[in-house]
């Protein structure tokens, strides 16, 4: 630890002390026992170490009936993704590699050194026969899942590189941006829930609901592009879709100078509220957990994306330097999501309110934000509510009048009155003022209710999910 580190946790002291919690009082549920492994399983979980230690350290906790087939699952696809992005490997080569890399998964002895020398993970693909080894240990059933997943992912790949090659740079349409985005990561939510299911650990619905499997991948995917934003376009690549980008900006590059730092304030916030419209949804999904290894997996990514979706809501940083949140924010954050549900609500309100508090009348997605985040706080109200209306009866049952309510109790069900009254009142006059465009907005809602946005089923639903699965017990 540098000087400069030493001063920042002397004056964030709560960090430090967050830091010190995570490693002092964090209890894996499951621990992996590398005694008991062979030579083989050992290489692979050193190769997890080295491609993603944050997330070797997550899947290392898992229940043991998941523990390697998600760790080889990452694995290959991490593999699958080191040939897609070396630009050094020709086309034609490049895309048949990605097409039949689900059949490669099978051949003993494989392994491939065609990547460039300054390809970060290319070693994997070099001693890829060890994961091969054992991949074919794996259980059929598992195998299968993984496979089908490799297969679609490698073809939306190929099909990627060819528009690139073809001079289709860039993602043009909204509808690109989530085909994209699905490819590269709603398609692990997909393969990673039926591996939940088969499992036995994740409640069977969650099989049919494939919107809130794709969520979930969506959510991080559309998270880590916003935030990557300067770093992408520093290496020649854009992720924002122009439909949305050229809304604020001639060309993309005038987002990044200094002149048009308000236009570029706005994209981004158009582009955080793609992202956060698949909040609600992941805090569904995460209602049909029931194991708390599984529980934690998921919920750990999911609590860092709605922090870092709030630090990059209309912070201009983001088209200067990739920024990240804290390392001691990062371990607190882990400290509330590995306990059950509701916490991992609580972590999802904070952030919420604070992107809502730097929500501002001047942007013109303004009234589409204060929905958003107005729809995560009614959906985690409908699961929790701040008032519990069976604790409130059992108290007039047995003494006749209503227990006085702890202070907080009332403060928090306050703030979220204050949180509702914005989207009626003041906050539309305001916006009135500013300029909004209510055609726009209103059309956009009378959309959203044709096609069910605002059904009231799907909280329904999450209730009884909860009440079932809320990880009380663990």
């Amino acid at each position: 630890m540098g000087v400069s580190d030493v001063m920042y946790y002397i004056l964030h002291f709560q960090e430090l002390k967050s830091i010190i919690q995570w490693k002092t009082w964090h209890n894996p549920v499951h621990e992996r026992d590398p005694e008991k492994e062979p030579v083989s399983l050992r290489i692979c979980f050193d190769f997890l170490d080295k491609t993603s230690r944050s997330f070797s350290a997550v899947i290392q906790e898992l229940h043991p009936e998941l523990l390697v087939p998600i760790a080889l699952f990452y694995l290959i696809l991490r593999g699958l993704d080191t040939i897609e992005d070396d630009m050094t490997i020709p086309l034609e080569k490049k895309t048949t590699l990605l097409r039949d890399f689900h059949k490669i998964t099978e051949k003993e002895g494989w392994s491939f050194n065609g990547n460039g020398p300054n390809e970060k993970d290319r070693e994997l693909l070099v001693q890829f026969h060890y994961v091969i080894e054992e991949y074919r240990k794996v259980k059929p059933v598992y195998r299968e899942i993984i496979n089908d997943i490799t297969r679609q992912m490698g073809d939306g790949m190929a099909e990627y590189c060819i528009r690139a090659a073809e001079g289709k740079s860039g993602v043009d349409t909204v509808k690109d941006f989530d085909m994209y985005c699905y490819y590269v990561a709603g398609l692990v939510g997909n393969g990673l829930t039926q591996l939940f299911v088969e499992s036995g650990l994740a409640n069977p619905a969650l099989r049919e609901r494939e919107q809130l499997q794709t969520s979930m991948g969506l959510f991080l995917q559309k998270t880590n592009i916003i935030r990557d934003v300067r770093e992408d376009w520093d290496d020649k690549r854009r992720f924002w879709p122009r439909e949305i980008w050229s809304k604020y900006a001639e060309d993309f590059e005038d987002l990044f100078k200094p002149e048009h730092t308000e236009a570029a304030l706005n994209c981004s916030s158009d582009m955080v509220l793609h992202s956060l419209n698949h909040a609600d949804e992941c805090l569904f999904y995460l209602a049909g957990l029931k194991e708390q290894s599984v529980f934690n997996f998921a919920a750990i990514p999911q609590a860092m994306a709605i922090a870092t979706l709030a630090l990059v809501f209309r912070n201009p940083q983001i088209y200067k330097t990739n920024i990240k949140i804290t390392k001691g924010e990062a371990c607190r954050i882990m400290l509330e999501s590995t306990q059950n549900l509701q916490k991992v609500c609580e972590v999802f309100r904070k952030y919420v309110r604070q992107i809502h508090k730097k929500n501002t009348p001047k942007d013109p997605n303004f009234l589409k934000i204060s929905i958003a985040c107005g729809k995560v706080e009614q959906f985690i109200e409908s699961i929790f509510p701040s008032q519990d209306a069976k604790a409130l009866q059992r108290a007039v049952e047995a003494g006749g009048t209503k227990k006085e309510e702890d202070p907080k109790v009332i403060k928090e069900r306050q703030e979220a009155k204050e949180d509702i009254k914005i989207l009626t009142d003041s906050q539309v006059g305001i916006a009135y003022l500013a300029g909004a465009r209510w055609d726009v907005a209103y059309n956009d809602m009378k959309n959203e209710i044709k096609q069910g946005v605002f059904k009231q089923s799907a909280s329904a639903t999450a209730q009884t999910i909860a009440e079932k699965y809320n990880h009380g017990e663990l």
